[in-house]
């Protein structure tokens, strides 16, 4: 297929709203496996019709003027919404506009397909209740605008009867998305997971709701001992969990993952993805099995965990991390993704991919993620530094 075929179609667009088809030239394409210099894009019907080297002579619509040009940024695990939502204590938004608000964040990251976490689950001192969660369902369903694929990343607390009885109902109902509803399952009660060492939840209380931390160490025992209360509970979610994922209905992540024991329950359970495990050795079994290893940017970009778990970088350089999410940060994504490449970690063509095919695969999308023919024309036009990565434009497709 010569460029040729590609001669440029419209007279005049904006990179905001670009046609269904469009040729854009003069970029350095950051494909699978390499980098292509001065190379043209030439996009037809919404998708990746070719990514070629740009010939003497060949006009495009868009002069690239050597900005790299990766896929759009694929964002599994999305808190950020919460924090749009609620910007300080007390000063609520109306959900609806804090996903328009955070959407700007988004296209500003080069994020195209973003999963909002909806906390099906108990406050504990969290912005986070089922009718919560219902509010970011409906917000989502609602936004029919094409500027960000917005989706749903479910977020169950296994320890809450209302939370699972929300969810079953909420999956029956859900939109048809093309793929299987993402789910992960978790329990953030101190003492174990995430926070398995319970001061760092102390602290945390201490931080965010102003406890003391006499109040915020009996606080941390009460809720040990209401989790301990609550094991039949836990039994009937991951049975549920169990049943839906391996009838290949929901896409089950387990998340923190803290040891290959619960990898192998997780495996058993149907589960597909280890979402931010908290050792290398829950890491590398998770590998073992065929599983994606999600680890979030932003512990990348410190250089470890906030809890003291298991450091994204370390895992990274050890191999065993095959995509990031923004957890909480969309612009962490790409940063994290140049850092690892300034550290030598890995190849740019390997870091792109750890924010863009690496969580579709993760999400079960085919369709997106890859800089090459048959794609989605989701991309981004990006300038790598000197240090941090710089978003010129981000281009979503009209298919």
């Amino acid at each position: 297929m010569t460029a040729e075929v590609f001669e440029s179609r419209t007279d005049q667009w904006t990179l905001g709203a670009p046609p269904a088809d469009y040729v854009l030239g003069h970029v350095r394409a950051v494909l699978p496996d390499r980098v292509l210099d001065d190379a043209l894009v030439a996009v037809r019907d919404g998708v990746v019709a070719t990514v070629e080297p740009h010939a003497p002579g060949v006009e495009a619509d868009v002069d690239g003027q050597g900005l790299l040009c990766v896929p759009g940024l694929v964002d599994v695990h999305s808190d950020g919404l919460e924090k749009e939502r609620l910007p300080r204590p007390g000063a609520e938004l109306p959900m609806e506009f804090a996903l328009l608000s955070f959407e700007g964040k988004l296209r500003a990251a080069a994020v195209t397909t973003a999963f909002h976490g909806a906390g099906f689950e108990q406050s504990r001192g969290l912005a986070r209740t089922v009718e919560r969660a219902h509010d970011v369902c409906h917000a989502v369903d609602e936004r029919s605008a094409n500027l960000v694929d917005h989706r749903i990343l479910y977020r169950l607390d296994v320890r809450s009867p209302e939370g699972l009885q929300a969810l079953q109902s909420r999956i029956a109902e859900a939109p048809d998305t093309g793929v299987a509803p993402l789910v992960s399952h978790e329990d953030h009660t101190p003492g174990q997971g995430q926070y398995a060492d319970r001061s760092y939840y102390e602290r945390y209380l201490m931080g965010v709701r102003g406890l003391s931390e006499q109040e915020a160490a009996d606080h941390v025992t009460k809720l040990i001992s209401e989790r301990d209360g609550r094991l039949g509970v836990r039994e009937d979610a991951m049975g549920w969990l169990g049943e839906q994922a391996r009838a290949g209905r929901i896409r089950l992540l387990g998340h923190d993952p803290a040891s290959a024991q619960e990898i192998g329950e997780l495996v058993e359970r149907g589960g597909s993805v280890a979402e931010f495990p908290t050792t290398v050795e829950a890491a590398r079994e998770a590998r073992e099995h065929g599983l994606p290893v999600v680890m979030g940017a932003p512990n990348v970009l410190r250089g470890g965990s906030h809890n003291g778990n298991a450091s994204g970088r370390d895992l990274v350089a050890l191999g065993l991390v095959t995509a990031l999410a923004s957890d909480y940060l969309p612009s962490g994504l790409l940063a994290a993704a140049f850092a690892l490449v300034d550290d030598g970690l890995v190849t740019l063509p390997e870091a792109i991919a750890l924010v863009t095919s690496g969580p579709a695969a993760v999400a079960g999308l085919d369709d997106r993620g890859r800089l090459e023919a048959g794609r989605r024309a989701d991309l981004a036009l990006i300038a790598a530094g000197p240090r941090w990565p710089v978003v010129h434009t981000t281009l979503v497709s009209k298919a």
